[in-house]
């Protein structure tokens, strides 16, 4: 059977992160995506114009009647707006043991530029609702700073804002390295409860990285739908952007700051009618 992935998270109008990311890494990936909407965004390269939240109640509809008819082998969350939408997330999963099994929670707490996207509250409820329930948990620097209260400048205190992570409930915390100032590579750590494992790669001078946490977590969830244990697939993920990225690294979309290319690697099927 086809692995089957769903995302829970929000739209992005210019199709380079929310849902629209996942969809298009689970499509590069060979699995089946499904999609759940929390909210609907207008926004463009520059900024996000307007938001209109979804009812949570709605949210869980979608996850309930998802899951009771195609299932999941793996669930991905992004952006939930609210402590509603957080906790209505927990409940519509904890009906379905086997796709909240593999649970990846990427917990979006700030804009790209680091505006913050949530309130304490709903801070708070990813705290006690989700993180005690996830595989594994892959905030960013900014936003392992914000759950844990670490300044994160390097290597070390990475580590140690992952093991506070761990203690909130996740089998696995990833902290995503993207955003970390003054270092040539990128470093992601991983924590596991007893081992720390770090991933080291050059950093890439590309324009075009909008959707690249989003992309990196859902690739994640890709590979341990596939059945590939959390290690294996942060290896492959941390491949798979960077091959996205710098496939789009001469492009211009918009004024701003452009996305990855997900389908690279992927020839159109067919290049001319016969």
């Amino acid at each position: 059977m086809t692995p089957r992935v769903l995302t829970i998270a929000a739209s992005d109008s210019s199709g380079a992160a929310g849902l629209q990311a996942d969809l298009k890494t689970f499509e590069a990936r060979q699995v089946y995506g499904m999609n759940a909407v929390t909210a609907i965004t207008a926004q463009d390269s520059t900024h996000i114009e307007a938001v209109r939240v979804l009812d949570a109640a709605f949210v869980a509809s979608q996850i309930e009647v998802v899951l009771a008819d195609i299932g999941a082998d793996a669930v991905k969350t992004g952006l939930l707006f609210n402590a509603s939408i957080v906790e209505a997330v927990s409940t519509a999963l904890a009906g379905f043991e086997a796709a909240a099994q593999a649970l990846v929670v990427d917990p979006v707490l700030v804009a790209g530029d680091g505006r913050p996207l949530v309130s304490e509250e709903t801070i708070a409820a990813y705290k006690q609702h989700l993180f005690p329930h996830a595989l594994l948990i892959t905030p960013n620097v900014d936003e392992a700073r914000i759950l844990t209260g670490v300044t994160i400048g390097d290597a070390d205190t990475m580590c140690q804002a992952a093991r506070l992570l761990r203690q909130m409930g996740p089998r696995y915390v990833l902290i995503k390295g993207g955003h970390l100032d003054g270092t040539d590579d990128i470093l992601d750590v991983v924590y596991d409860g007893s081992q720390f494992h770090q991933y080291r790669g050059p950093r890439l001078n590309v324009r075009n990285a909008r959707g690249a946490g989003c992309t990196f977590a859902s690739c994640v969830t890709a590979e341990v739908a596939k059945g590939h244990d959390v290690l294996v697939a942060v290896g492959i993920a941390r491949q798979y952007v960077v091959a996205a990225l710098r496939a789009a690294a001469g492009w211009r979309l918009g004024q701003g700051r452009g996305t990855l290319f997900h389908g690279t690697g992927r020839p159109p099927l067919f290049s001319e009618q016969r």
